[in-house]
């Protein structure tokens, strides 16, 4: 796709990986639409490359629900749908309450599953579209202390194999970028736990999982929507956890493809 004049709505883009993939998405020519909670922050990141901010808590299913109608009816159609904001709840599970158990789980999983719905029927009328979703490694291979973020970085990829084949015939682009350690507000609240840390430092002194900029992964995203890339793994070293883990679907996809849908 030919991000020139597209529109490009990026969730979670006041900061981190968000604010980066929509710096690199405006240098190609997109329109970019940002979404995130903190709106002073959305509102630099969006005026410093002539995006849009919009303030939307998308831990609120109410909100979700008529979020892109709201969108497209203001700006016109959505062309490429970034799903990156997400949230962590660090810590041993028994030390969660039930109010981070669905902030995790629907921020991560089923809010992006909302917005590809809401996009898809627009994107096959139009014959055209991408859909990026930004999961994790952690969803291959989790620590402790991630137990609520792994399970739902888990869903989130599961979910998108099984659309991808959904949506083997159709005009519409999908990619999965399933990332390892990036220096972000994230991971610094990641490494505020100190079991999760030594797991992390661990598997960087053995060079298995290095950290990886919000720059390249943005890069990345940019070059998969532009080549219509299905998958992106950044540290390239990772890529067996996500072929493994994607193994079972793979098989199935071949033995199901002379279905009809």
């Amino acid at each position: 796709m030919n991000l020139k004049d597209t529109t490009a709505l990026v969730t979670g883009a006041s900061r981190g990986i968000g604010e980066a993939i929509a710096i690199e998405l405006s240098r190609a020519g997109a329109k970019v639409i940002g979404v995130a909670r903190d709106i002073n922050r959305l509102e630099q990141a969006m005026d410093a490359i002539g995006g849009v901010s919009m303030r939307c808590d998308l831990s609120d299913s109410n909100v979700v629900a008529t979020l892109i109608q709201q969108i497209e009816s203001q700006h016109g159609p959505i062309d490429v749908l970034v799903n990156n904001a997400g949230v962590n709840h660090t810590g041993l599970l028994q030390d969660a309450t039930s109010a981070n158990i669905r902030a995790v789980i629907t921020t991560n999983q089923i809010t992006p599953i909302d917005l590809i719905r809401q996009v898809l029927p627009g994107m096959r009328q139009r014959a055209t579209g991408h859909i990026v979703n930004i999961s994790s490694l952690a969803a291959s291979g989790g620590f402790v202390g991630m137990t609520l973020y792994s399970s739902s970085k888990s869903g989130l990829s599961g979910f998108h194999r099984v659309l991808r084949h959904e949506l083997r015939d159709a005009p519409i682009g999908m990619t999965l970028v399933e990332i390892g350690p990036i220096p972000t507000d994230m991971l610094t609240e990641v490494y505020g736990h100190e079991s999760t840390h030594r797991m992390f430092k661990r598997l960087q002194h053995l060079q298995l999982l290095p950290e990886v900029s919000r720059e390249r992964v943005a890069r990345n995203v940019r070059r998969a929507i532009e080549n219509n890339r299905k998958h992106v793994c950044l540290p390239l070293r990772g890529k067996i956890y996500p072929i493994l883990t994607g193994a079972p679907q793979k098989i199935i996809d071949v033995i199901m493809s002379t279905i009809p849908h």
